[in-house]
């Protein structure tokens, strides 16, 4: 079976540094950070008071509110992002085959927020007896930005979540250019969204000191390779790239922003939290992208690391570069 080839059509972001992939790519490239304190709740107790936050986004300029109501902070990111990149795509949605558009979208955690609020709402009232927002569910669950992006659009195509921590929005676009060079779909919506700054998120990360504490100096605090790291910063936002099939795109007369040529995908089995101190599973993964996309080391000018700015993590990261790239 001869595989399709796949292509990037449309880009879309909500980040800390912008509130479209065109802002975003602008004022990273000019050195400008997203951290600053944090905003959306009281962390003055906290060990790590800062955060990269979403900054002047108006959701309902977006999304109607009535809706918006209805979803978790991530969700609607991701719904935000998503409706770029299909702009951006310049794809004829009245002319399209719908039954042929999926979307794969990855997360880490959910509606954390959401959990949080109802829970502390229950917490409160409980001698009331048990009541829930009917919407609870529905906004928590992991998979629910997916379902909603496909429900704006009404793309019938593959539909889930990836859900494999930091890897969570890779993986998302590993599974579509799959399902996308197997035949299985024309276009793919996909990427990752994650809105976990909140009192749970920021402190079950402080409990594994996983966090920065630099809170005098917060746009300094990414340190990823440094000998002064001390953690990463907490952010959130949504990143979706529209994935075509390449005679598909073409035909259409739609921009191409690049090809995607390989994945891989791999497993530390080491431990709960801590990477394999010698990079085991980052090795694998990327000798196995290097092997299906049928590249070299030496082909490679770009490595987008993970760099957590933890200890232990970038240390095996590093070795791990080195174990496959060498002089390269």
């Amino acid at each position: 079976m001869e595989l399709k080839r796949v292509v990037v059509t449309g880009l879309g972001a909500v980040t800390p540094l912008g509130n479209t992939a065109e802002e975003t790519w602008n004022n990273l490239v000019a050195g400008v950070s997203g951290a600053a304190p944090i905003t959306l709740f009281d962390a003055s107790d906290f060990k790590t008071q800062f955060a990269c936050e979403v900054k002047n986004l108006k959701v309902n300029d977006f999304i109607d509110r009535k809706e918006a109501r209805k979803m978790d902070r991530y969700t609607q990111l991701a719904i935000i992002a998503a409706m770029q990149a299909v702009q951006d795509s310049g794809m004829d949605l009245d002319t399209e085959d719908k039954n042929r558009i999926g979307v794969i979208y990855g997360v880490g955690i959910g509606g954390i927020k959401t959990f949080e609020e109802e829970v502390g709402y229950y917490a409160q009232h409980k001698e009331n007896g048990p009541k829930f927002n009917p919407f609870f569910i529905p906004k928590m669950i992991a998979d629910i930005a997916a379902g909603q992006i496909s429900i704006q659009y009404g793309f019938h195509g593959p539909n889930y979540t990836t859900t494999s921590a930091c890897a969570s929005s890779t993986n998302a676009l590993a599974d579509a250019f799959n399902l996308i060079r197997l035949g299985k779909a024309n276009v793919i919506v996909s990427g990752g969204a994650e809105a976990a700054i909140t009192p749970s998120g920021v402190g079950g990360f402080n409990a594994m000191h996983a966090l920065s504490t630099r809170n005098d100096d917060p746009e300094h605090a990414s340190r990823p390779f440094s000998a002064s790291r001390d953690g990463f910063i907490m952010g959130e936002g949504s990143g979706c790239l529209i994935l075509e099939e390449l005679e598909h795109a073409k035909a259409r007369g739609a921009k191409i922003y690049a090809e995607m040529v390989g994945e891989g995908m791999s497993a530390d089995a080491h431990h709960i939290t801590a990477s394999h101190p010698e990079g085991l599973g980052a090795r694998l993964v990327m000798e196995n992208a290097l092997e299906d996309a049928g590249m070299k080391p030496e082909d490679i000018d770009y490595i987008n690391v993970h760099g957590t700015s933890t200890h232990v993590g970038d240390i095996s990261e590093a070795k791990a570069i080195k174990q496959v790239f060498g002089e390269a």
